[in-house]
């Protein structure tokens, strides 16, 4: 079994902390312990980490995804480079973590690959995830180019009949064409990066699997695989059946009363709220990945700094209610902050 901890990807996280990135990371950390323990937020710091959204469109349709089935409310669109490069250079200095996802499939955006690259610049470490369907020969070469850190590559089968029952209108030949080519081009170019690893998420109908992408994923070449838990929106009914009886892979259990609960029961704190966000493809600022479609808006960045929305009134009281009463807020009832979401 690969394990998940990886030297080279470590060692050029490493590489990316600069003496004011660690002393803004100190000042976060800080900030939010002291925040834990007189149950008031405080806010030192900028974020370590952003997750930013390249676009809101895909080409498949997960059942478990409001990008897939269509269901947002939110506008959609493409994220331009323009407005991504004013905003990182407004926290580039600070910022270690940048994520080009949210939802959407990130290949979608003809200007992805371009942000990728102006962000690299900046020594911003740089991850992404996909479910490989654009990853031609080409744009692996490019995805190479560019100095992208991290590819996550989402594969939830070795079978087209078991993979297509979560990845409604996928091709598992197209996924591994894609990660194949990934494979080939870090050889050709003699590159480190990026660390390419297969993200396996658990459900019922893959669960039989797991034994088989391990194997599959030692024969493509990506440096790990790795296995996720799914979040099931509807949880108590699973319409979808798709939790998985391995109660390993499952994010939820049974409660005394019979009824299924997430695992991990809601604490009034969330690291997540001082050290990370999300950024829309419009600018829109939330809180985290699970607000997929942005009903709390803490700023929008076509009106206001970056550095200005992260410590505004909006920020202050979201912080000030999930200190006080974090089941209360909607997003949070279905949270795996404080579980871990990835299995061996």
């Amino acid at each position: 079994m690969m394990p998940y901890f990886n030297l080279n990807d470590s060692l050029n996280l490493l590489s990316k902390l600069t003496i004011r990135r660690f002393w803004n990371g100190v000042k976060v950390y800080a900030s939010f312990r002291l925040s834990r323990i007189i149950s008031k937020p405080i806010q030192w710091g900028m974020p370590i980490s952003i997750s930013f959204e390249p676009t809101t469109s895909c080409n498949l349709r997960c059942p478990e995804c409001p990008s897939g089935l269509r269901e947002f409310t939110r506008p959609t669109g493409m994220l331009q480079k323009d407005f991504f490069q004013e905003t990182i250079d407004d926290i580039a200095q600070d910022l270690l973590y940048l994520i080009f996802y949210f939802q959407g499939e990130p290949y979608l955006n003809p200007q992805f690959l371009e942000m990728v690259k102006y962000a690299n610049e900046k020594g911003i470490y740089t991850a992404t995830s996909t479910n490989a369907h654009y990853l031609t020969d080409e744009k692996a070469r490019k995805t190479v180019e560019s100095g992208l850190d991290r590819l996550i590559i989402s594969i939830d089968g070795t079978s087209q009949e078991v993979y297509q029952q979560y990845r409604v209108g996928g091709k598992l030949d197209k996924v591994l064409e894609g990660a194949k080519n990934i494979i080939k081009w870090k050889k050709e170019l003699k590159s480190k990066t990026p660390f390419v690893f297969f993200q396996f998420l658990v459900v019922k109908p893959n669960e039989h699997q797991i034994a088989e992408i391990k194997a599959l994923g030692k024969e493509i070449g990506v440096d790990q695989v790795r296995f996720k838990t799914a979040q099931v929106y509807n949880y108590e009914e699973d319409p979808n059946g798709l939790i998985p009886v391995n109660n390993k892979y499952s994010r939820y259990k049974k409660g005394a009363d019979g009824k299924m609960k997430v695992k991990s029961g809601l604490k009034n704190y969330c690291w997540k709220l001082w050290h990370a966000n999300v950024i829309t493809w419009d600018g829109l600022v939330v809180p985290c990945c699970f607000d997929k479609d942005a009903m709390h808006q803490l700023g929008n960045l076509k009106r206001q700094s970056f550095r200005e929305t992260w410590k505004n009134s909006n920020y202050h009281q979201f912080r000030t209610e999930l200190l006080n009463s974090r089941k209360n807020i909607d997003i949070c009832s279905n949270c795996s902050e404080g579980l871990s979401v990835w299995e061996d």
